[in-house]
């Protein structure tokens, strides 16, 4: 399969924890939708882990890329610990966190798209690594496209939790994608993330490289874990007690600048993408008004806003998280307000010229 057709691609971008899972179930429900779920997320995003390695890759490679298991997730599932979104897990077939590892595109893509995720990778894989030797965002490419083919759909939409920061990457391997900006209120958002496993061992991840010594994007080696505190080293292990991760007391307002910091470093990527091929998508205009926000989003992915189509992912919304983060004490939410406003001042900057 060397020659790859141009179906239209998208990507919705956020920092995480933005209603974008949601709307990936949305987008699914499209019939002419392939609706790609967590695939850049499943693959992990640590230097050593980077989804698009600058080198020419025979599809034997590919396929032990994407395949590869992501250790990080399934150290949270044997440790009762994992992240709401991952899917494999909740339906176990042949792999397993405690035995093979779980293939990463297993994780959440396969299971998104299939009730027998096990069936689909045998069919792939294949045919992907039978494919000829080409940069590996070609691969990609040709993957979208097969599984396209495979479930009858007409335009490809990637959507990864936390992937705002990675668009200049996605525009320089992808040149010819159209960028979605989900975002939702930022104290609701970062209260989300304080609750959120994943997202709680980004952030001890990091204050454990901190106390090791390490770069801010090194990887954590055993030499360094073993000069971390209790707390900390705890969570490297194979094994670890998830109240060292769920139960650790770190303010909400940390991550409050986590979002900031995700938002305007996003946004100035987002400002360098041809306004033609970007737009936004708020959660809380979506939960107001749904169908003219699904109506305008299948415009601008290239599908039709079927009215059956937007029956069911109305039906599919859930309004209940909404303004969670007012029912916090007044001081945590002073702070965590504070730690919000210089993302929300650059959101507000963007829409008011939008």
């Amino acid at each position: 399969m060397d020659h790859i057709s141009t179906r239209p691609l998208t990507f919705v971008v956020g920092t995480g924890r933005s209603g974008s899972t949601a709307l990936s179930h949305v987008l699914n429900l499209h019939p002419g939708i392939l609706s790609v779920n967590e695939l850049f997320t499943s693959l992990g995003m640590e230097p050593h882990r980077h989804p698009l390695p600058a080198r020419t890759v025979s599809g034997a490679e590919f396929w032990e890329l994407v395949t590869r298991p992501n250790e990080g997730f399934d150290r949270m599932i044997r440790s009762g610990a994992p992240a709401p979104e991952f899917l494999y897990n909740r339906r176990p077939g042949r792999f397993s966190a405690e035995t093979t590892g779980i293939p990463a595109l297993s994780m959440m893509v396969l299971p998104h798209l299939t009730d027998d995720p096990d069936g689909l990778f045998d069919e792939l894989a294949p045919r992907v690594s039978a494919w000829p030797g080409r940069p590996v965002a070609r691969h990609y490419t040709a993957l979208f496209e097969l599984l396209a083919e495979r479930f009858g759909r007409g335009v490809v939409v990637e959507r990864s939790g936390g992937s705002l920061g990675w668009v200049p990457w996605m525009r320089e391997a992808f040149p010819g994608a159209r960028f979605v900006h989900m975002f939702r209120d930022g104290p609701d958002c970062a209260l989300s993330m304080s609750r959120h496993p994943g997202f709680r061992m980004t952030l001890r991840t990091m204050d454990a490289r901190s106390a090791a010594g390490a770069g801010l994007l090194a990887r954590l080696t055993d030499e360094h874990v073993r000069t971390l505190p209790p707390d900390l080293a705890g969570l490297f292990a194979e094994r670890f007690d998830p109240a060292l991760l769920m139960e650790a007391p770190v303010p909400v307002a940390r991550f409050g600048e986590m979002w900031s910091h995700l938002i305007t470093r996003g946004l100035t990527a987002l400002a360098r993408v041809p306004e033609g091929s970007r737009t936004s998508l708020s959660y809380e205009q979506l939960l107001d008004a749904p169908r003219r926000e699904l109506a305008r989003l299948a415009e601008f992915i290239g599908v039709d806003p079927a009215e059956e189509w937007l029956t069911a992912a109305e039906a599919t919304l859930d309004h209940g998280r909404r303004g969670s983060a007012l029912r916090l004490p007044a001081d945590e939410l002073s702070a965590l307000r504070e730690s919000c406003a210089p993302g929300t001042e650059a959101l507000r900057a963007v829409m008011a010229g939008a």
